[in-house]
């Protein structure tokens, strides 16, 4: 087989596509589109973009496979219309968002992370940590919280549908951001009760995205700090994109936290974008373990395996890993 460069200057230059994602996620090329069906002068006009590249613009998404084009006329392809049109409750663009607006200038600063192994988002100007600065914002709290609805939502809606609930009465998501995987959960099994755990400063903005689904007769929030308090004490603990922010010896302290937390027979679901455990499959993991170097001081993904390991130390049995969406997998152990 004849050896070409195409797949290296493909990835090379795989930030040119997305750049053009993220613009036109950021200037909600998306969801104008789902109103109504468009051609350029029309899309121009409503958008403000200048005419000069806006058909090359639009034409590169068709290409990319994010817009269909027919005599002139663009509409969102079928993902887009579902995932990036802000109108609709399936909405991911919020991660997007953040993305472009954040991440993708800091890493451009990835071989001094690497180098380095320092954190190289906004603590590098302002000082501090990436959550305490998130949290004591409260715009910018609210902007990271709904993102990361966006970006779970998949996996939250997949747990509330694989895990087997009717075992159980009641759960804690810790860590809980706006609340939707106990929502989720919750609105797939009018039996549970579910609690959303985390700093007092989400309280007002978990109440509100529970109140808007008609939930808070059943969840509630409790506030605390998981690195000095305990954890609620439920049936099944869970920590959805929690575990690969914090280092080793954290990881292993929240899951001996909600070990002691647990009932006999009780449960805890960790799920992130879990490494496969020869780490050559899940790109995905892999980059997002990158992202956490970028992000924070010690934070690091990883394999069920590795999870599994932890949980077990912890004093869990019948450890398993279940895959549930996209690169996210969930690693469920028995108290």
């Amino acid at each position: 087989m004849d050896l070409t460069p195409d797949r290296i200057l493909e990835t090379g230059f795989s930030f040119w596509s997305s750049k053009t994602l993220l613009a036109a996620v950021e200037m909600e090329v998306f969801t104008v589109l789902a109103r109504q069906p468009a051609g350029v002068d029309v899309l121009v006009r409503e958008l403000g973009f200048h005419g000069r590249g806006a058909r090359d613009f639009f034409d590169t998404l068709v290409a990319l496979g994010f817009l269909a084009r027919e005599n002139g006329v663009y509409r969102n392809a079928p993902e887009t219309d579902l995932f990036l049109d802000k109108a609709k409750p399936s909405y991911v663009g919020g991660i997007l968002e953040m993305s472009s607006r954040r991440l993708y200038g800091f890493w451009d600063r990835l071989p001094h992370a690497l180098r380095s192994g320092e954190p190289q988002n906004e603590a590098r100007q302002e000082g501090g940590e990436l959550f305490e600065m998130v949290y004591s914002d409260p715009d910018r709290l609210r902007g990271f919280l709904t993102a990361m609805t966006g970006v779970s939502r998949g996996a939250n809606m997949t747990i509330a549908q694989k895990f087997p609930w009717d075992k159980y009465k009641s759960c804690a998501d810790v860590g809980t951001a706006q609340g939707d995987l106990v929502a989720q959960i919750a609105l797939a099994h009018p039996h549970l009760t579910g609690i959303g755990y985390d700093l007092a400063v989400v309280k007002p903005i978990f109440e509100d995205y529970i109140a808007g689904l008609s939930l808070s007769d059943r969840v509630k929030f409790e506030d605390g700090d998981f690195f000095t308090l305990e954890m609620p004490k439920v049936d099944v603990i869970l920590m959805g994109h929690i575990l690969h922010d914090w280092d080793l010896p954290t990881k292993k302290m929240l899951l001996e936290k909600a070990y002691r937390a647990l009932p006999e027979g009780g449960a805890v679901v960790v799920y992130d974008a879990i490494i496969d455990d020869a780490r050559e499959k899940n790109a995905f993991g892999l980059l997002m373990s990158l992202n956490m170097l970028i992000e924070t001081p010690g934070g690091f993904d990883y394999t069920g395996a590795d999870c599994i390991g932890w949980m077990q130390e912890a004093g869990f049995k019948d450890c398993r890993v279940e895959h549930l969406i996209g690169p996210d997998s969930m690693v469920v152990g028995i108290k």
